[in-house]
């Protein structure tokens, strides 16, 4: 979901401090984090995941994309073959390759909780234009703009597309989209969050006016504490990396976190460590790091 525009000026300094418990999992975002703005994953990247999975601790991919949007990675997934999407909406298995992934879990949107956020932002925030993003379906609204690497299915407005009777009524919704052409990002974010409340959860992964809307309680952090939990382990044993505010509750969640050297301040703000910025291979010089500490 995010564009390739910088957030803030790249470092070379990065800190890492030790990990109080050895690590288990490592979860990664993927745009402005483990992929590089070209959005290829370099082959220093490669081979530092590959290490981390031959040492015993599982690699997580966990973003906003939806599932169609991973076969960039979908070569490295590993063993387990789990991603997580949309923001923690769904859990995907990525083994069967682009177009034949299998969805293990799904945290939907309620129609009625995404036509009341839907009201209320527009009633805060005049011109906004929304899109909805479903398991396997996207629609969008005529005037929303074309920010995206694909053509919707339907064009009608949101409360339309929404409707029990509306295109894809069977399919659970994912997450809506929701565009403001003027507002400051930031602004537009906070503003959201007053006027949806608890209906929803807001956050946003684009340095445009773009925001992502989840169910009540679906973020990345509950998804990823959900998978954690099956597989028995804990927070501490978990090290992630991020770069946007999507990314702040699973960077404070988790037991050693680390924002990249391009990271939005408030995502600086909630990691307990930095490294350099996602074209100079931050979460490979970290992984590298960390297995030479094992070692």
């Amino acid at each position: 979901m995010r564009e390739n525009d910088p957030v803030t000026s790249a470092t070379r300094t990065f800190e890492t401090p030790a990990p109080a418990v050895p690590p288990r999992l490592i979860a990664t975002d993927l745009d402005g984090t483990l992929l590089r703005d070209d959005k290829s994953v370099s082959p220093r990247t490669v081979a530092a995941l590959a290490a981390a999975e031959e040492a015993g601790i599982e690699v997580f991919f966990v973003t906003g994309r939806p599932a169609r949007w991973m076969d960039v990675v979908s070569d490295h997934v590993h063993g387990h073959g789990l991603a997580i999407c949309g923001n923690g909406a769904a859990v995907v298995d990525l083994h069967g390759g682009p177009g034949a992934h299998r969805f293990v879990k799904v945290r939907e949107l309620a129609r009625d909780n995404a036509l009341d956020a839907v009201r209320l932002l527009r009633d805060a925030a005049p011109g906004t234009v929304y899109a909805v993003e479903q398991t396997y379906g996207f629609h969008q609204e005529p005037a929303y703009p074309k920010l995206h690497m694909e053509i919707p299915d339907r064009l009608l407005p949101a409360e339309r597309l929404l409707a029990d009777d509306g295109p894809g009524a069977g399919e659970p919704v994912l997450k809506i989209l929701a565009y403001h052409p003027d507002l400051d990002p930031d602004a537009f974010l906070t503003l959201a969050r007053l006027a949806i409340g608890d209906r929803a959860t807001v956050t946003r992964s684009s340095p445009s006016a773009l925001l992502e809307i989840s169910g009540p309680g679906v973020s990345k952090a509950s998804t990823l504490a959900l998978c954690c939990a099956e597989r028995g382990i804990s927070h501490e044993e978990v090290v992630a990396f991020g770069d946007m505010p999507n990314d702040v509750e699973m960077l404070t969640w988790a037991g050693q976190s680390y924002a990249m050297g391009n990271a939005h301040p408030d995502v600086i703000a909630a990691a307990s460590g930095r490294t350099v910025a996602n074209n100079e291979d931050g979460v490979a010089v970290v992984i590298e790091q960390l297995l030479a500490a094992r070692r």
